[in-house]
Formats: structure tokens, C-alpha cells, sequence
């Protein structure tokens, strides 16, 4: 049985005072969770350690970073390496985001770099891929996709590929208000699932979490969610309100 995870991408947002209060009123929310359901919340790196503690004192949460150097170590000011993540123990990080790709010129090969360093520290890549309203409606958003994860993780031996989480987001349903609709979205994340088995088999393909993100939202998660391989969502905006962000985690099917 594969997770159902409900993932919080805070961004460049709130003080240290506003993710504790956020925090504070998540956590002290009422959820019936199943076996197989998990949350993860990436917050600033400044936030790791301190949130830590409160986001881990429910064994169905836990923390993740939002990002990670390509470089192991060295003179990269400002950068923030997998071994440091894993030495306060930090075990899940966003990687590839769209955000990065358009704004930090996260190439294909930036991101392989990193998920193979994720990889080698024993930290989870939540991998994120995702086509641009143009090349959707050029109709290759299938093509595209599936060439971002031959690029970032079908490289892979199949006992590393079985710790990555995919994320799918559409580039134009990111922060826009726009959401792909359930069809839209089982549609490529069942093509996602599809070349995963051509590519490992249909064990492994069975086994991978795919999350869907753009622009989830109360009122969509529970429809979004129960399309056949949607396995939960990576979650912006509304990820930064309790009240959104707790129905979007009881919304898990």
C-alpha cells in the first residue's frame, strides 16, 4: 500500500514567529489518519532545527528542507549541503521545483546532481516535474514530463528509485488559482505511473508515491485526491493557513 501524503511548501514565507503559531494550530488539530498516511511540512532553512521538534512530535509528521546544493561541500557561500540537512537530521527535501528551475537555473543536470546527493545522505527527493501552459497546449505535456524524469531519477538503480516521491505540477496551475482537474490529473500522473513500470516494472511503478501540486486547495483536494493514482499533494499557498491545510490532510483518501 503506497503513502498518502499531504505536503506543505511554505516558500519564502512567514516570520519564525508565524511558522511556530502555524505550527502550533496544526498540530493541535483533530485528524483520523490511516496506516499509510503521512505529512510533510518544508519550511525555511532557518526553521529546520527549530521547528523540528514541535512538527516531530507526531509520528505522522514530519519536516522537510526546500532545497539542496549540487555540491557536496566547499566554497559555495550561501549554499546548504545533503550532509548538513542529514546532520540535523532532516530526511525529506524538495527537489526540482519549478521555481528553482525558472528562477535559480536548476538545469536537468542540477537537479540529477541532487537527487543523487539526497540519495547517497539517505534524505528523500520529493521530485518535482511539471510542463508550462505552452508546451500543454502545444499538447507534449506527456513527452515532457516523462523526459524530466528520465533526465532526474530514471537513472536510478530500482532500490534508490523506491525512496523518491514525485510531485507533478503543472507550471501554469502554480499559484495561479488554476488547477488541473481530476481527469487532467489522473491523466498524467497515470502516464507518470505508466513509464515508471516501462522503465522498472509494475512492483515498483505500484509501490511510488505521486503527488499533484498546483494550486490544491481546500476545496479541491478531496476530488483531486480521489482519482485512481493521485497520492496526495504538494501544497503552497494553502498550506500556510491551518484551517486550509487541515482539511487538505484529512482529505486523504
Amino acid at each position: 500500500m503506497r503513502k498518502k501524503i499531504a505536503a506543505a511548501n511554505w516558500k519564502m514565507n512567514l516570520t519564525i514567529q508565524e511558522g511556530e503559531q502555524l505550527v502550533n494550530e496544526i498540530m493541535n488539530n483533530h485528524y483520523q489518519f490511516a496506516d499509510n498516511h503521512e505529512v510533510l511540512i518544508a519550511v525555511p532553512f532557518p526553521y529546520l532545527s527549530i521547528l523540528k521538534s514541535k512538527v516531530e512530535l507526531h509520528n505522522k509528521f514530519k519536516l522537510a528542507a526546500q532545497n539542496i546544493s549540487d555540491k557536496e561541500a566547499g566554497a559555495y557561500t550561501g549554499e546548504v549541503s545533503a550532509t548538513m540537512l542529514k546532520s540535523i537530521d532532516i530526511n525529506f527535501v524538495i527537489i526540482g521545483h519549478s521555481e528553482r528551475r525558472e528562477y535559480f537555473a536548476d538545469t536537468n543536470e542540477v537537479v540529477t546532481a541532487k537527487i543523487n546527493l539526497a540519495i547517497a545522505n539517505d534524505i528523500v527527493p520529493i521530485f518535482c516535474c511539471g510542463e508550462s501552459l505552452e508546451i500543454r497546449e502545444a499538447g507534449n505535456q506527456t513527452d515532457f514530463v516523462i523526459h524530466q524524469l528520465l533526465n532526474g531519477v530514471f537513472h536510478l538503480e530500482e532500490a534508490d528509485f523506491l525512496k523518491v516521491i514525485i510531485a507533478y505540477e503543472p507550471v501554469w496551475a502554480i499559484g495561479t488559482g488554476k488547477t488541473a482537474g481530476k481527469e487532467q490529473a489522473q491523466e498524467m500522473h497515470a502516464a507518470i505511473r505508466s513509464a515508471i513500470a516501462t522503465r522498472y516494472n509494475s512492483q515498483v511503478a505500484n509501490q511510488i508515491s505521486i503527488l499533484y501540486g498546483g494550486s490544491v486547495k481546500a476545496d479541491n483536494a478531496v476530488d483531486l485526491f480521489s482519482a485512481a493514482d493521485v497520492d496526495g499533494g504538494l501544497v503552497g499557498g494553502a498550506s500556510l493557513k491551518s484551517e486550509d491545510f487541515t482539511a487538505i490532510i484529512n482529505a486523504l483518501p
